[in-house]
């Protein structure tokens, strides 16, 4: 198992190589002569692909890693909660609403954190959050009941908060909308590959039960989370802010992609406002909002529970980390396949739709399939694939409608909202599994916020192809309806 183990972690590797590889050599000032706004709309020429693949490895990967030890420090304490709970006396429903009160932190501040980071810097702003939250979820190992766990999981919620939202954010002054769904992918592949590679890892850590007087699930927290104080030193000293400060690329290729950005800016401003407090009252953004909310329901509430969910099949506590990678595996090889489609598709709310509704139906299956170990782990990859795909092809629809201090705002509104089903969806699946000593029903429950989100992600891809639907900000669709009456 561990060999296939080290396999599949290649495989992962080596597609998101296939996505971002391109040889990298400066283009000719003649071509970049050649380029001008109303090449936007267009497909890039290779010479402009090699500039998009030089900005994707240099940018992606070190914010694919943070994301990737951000993820882990998030969902480590489901593998945790397997002595944990124990050691502590912790019930499933009190280790559902302590574990959420994590996003509930992250609700708070994640408007204040991303407007922040547009204020003061990326670079700065994103070294910040990487020092607080590897210094809190260290700290995690010392909590000694319910309350104290719940306390530190709402401060980590605090620390973290911005740093998905800020990323989202920094790939708008970098990438071109016609890439950024590939770039999102490679990003949000951090999600994937913490779960492959964190949960062996995690789940072997528990074994240095009672070294130097701590418990195994101490050591998992404090080993897993001072890596993101490191990170946090390096982000500061090689990030870059802007294009403009971008060294590592010759003067034709940064005024080749300020040109190409500063069009898309103003023709989004063009139909949208680029106001913050446009961004509050605009619909699509609530509704977007709403869209993540239900969908982060369902991937943090089965992402902790899941290790739970294996071990009640009748599996090892080891066992269960090498079984909880696989359907991550599944996920992070067809959400990269998927968003290349999208990107090339156009109409991503279909693509987000189509996906929410494989994790529903995933979902139920596995609820209703529990006598069988089998159908259940194919369930749970289904689920996770549909649930990975979802968020490699939502995030740029609301950056589609959405620029300046609109999208510092707008996007960290979706994000924060959206959080908050990170707090409901353990907490309903904990609170479910105890009333009925099942997971089925809790499954089904998510399964139904799953298909919510699918109807209202395509609301909002209706409204954004339909004549003049692109500059009506502010009116809902029902809004519209009640005018014609």
């Amino acid at each position: 198992m561990k060999h296939r183990f080290i396999i599949n972690c290649n495989v992962v590797l080596f597609l998101l190589w296939r996505v971002m590889a391109g040889k990298h050599r400066p283009v000719s000032e003649g071509t970049m002569a050649s380029v001008s706004a109303a090449s936007v709309g267009a497909g890039f020429t290779p010479e402009q692909e090699k500039i998009l693949s030089k900005l994707l490895w240099r940018i992606v990967p070190f914010l694919l890693l943070c994301y990737i030890v951000a993820y882990l420090d998030r969902v480590n304490v489901g593998i945790a909660s397997l002595t944990m709970n124990r050691d502590l006396g912790i019930s499933p429903y009190e280790f559902g609403w302590s574990a959420g009160l994590f996003f509930f932190g992250y609700f708070l501040a994640e408007v204040p954190s991303n407007l922040a980071l547009q204020a003061i810097g990326a670079r700065k702003w994103i070294a910040r959050i990487l020092i607080t939250w590897g210094l809190i979820s260290a700290a995690t190992a010392f909590v000694v009941g319910p309350v104290s766990f719940g306390v530190m999981r709402f401060l980590l919620g605090l620390g973290e908060a911005g740093f998905t939202p800020g990323v989202f954010l920094y790939f708008t002054y970098w990438f071109p909308a016609r890439v950024r769904g590939t770039a999102t992918a490679a990003f949000l592949l951090g999600i994937p590959i913490a779960n492959i590679v964190g949960a062996p890892i995690s789940s072997s850590l528990l074994t240095l039960d009672g070294l130097a007087g701590l418990h195994g699930w101490q050591w998992l927290l404090i080993l897993e989370g001072l890596p993101a104080t490191l990170l946090g030193f390096v982000c500061f000293f090689t990030l870059t802010d802007k294009p403009e400060q971008a060294k590592w690329l010759s003067p034709e290729e940064r005024s080749w992609l300020a040109e190409v950005l500063a069009a898309e800016r103003q023709a989004i401003a063009a139909k949208h406002s680029s106001r913050l407090k446009d961004a509050f009252v605009n619909w699509r953004v609530l509704v977007c909002a709403a869209v993540n909310f239900c969908a982060i329901i369902g991937s943090v509430g089965l992402g902790l529970w899941m290790p739970q969910i294996i071990k009640g099949l009748g599996f090892s506590v080891v066992a269960v980390g090498f079984i909880a990678a696989i359907p991550y595996i599944c996920g992070a090889v067809t959400m990269m396949l998927w968003a290349r489609l999208s990107d090339r598709g156009g109409e991503r709310s279909w693509f987000v739709a189509s996906a929410l509704l494989v994790g529903a139906a995933s979902l139920i299956v596995c609820g209703y399939a529990t006598s069988s170990a089998l159908i259940s782990i194919v369930a749970l990859c289904g689920a996770v694939i549909g649930i990975m795909c979802y968020q490699s092809t939502f995030w740029p629809i609301p950056s589609s409608f959405l620029t300046g201090s609109a999208a510092a705002g707008g996007l960290a509104m979706i994000v924060s909202i959206g959080n908050l089903g990170g707090f409901v969806g353990p907490y309903l699946i904990g609170m479910i599994r105890q009333s009925t000593d099942s997971f089925s029903w809790a499954l089904i429950s998510v399964a139904a916020f799953l298909t919510l989100a699918a109807i209202l992600i395509r609301v909002v891809g209706a409204s954004l192809q339909r004549p003049g639907g692109a500059t009506d900000r502010h009116t809902s669709p029902i809004a519209s309806l009640s005018k014609g009456i």
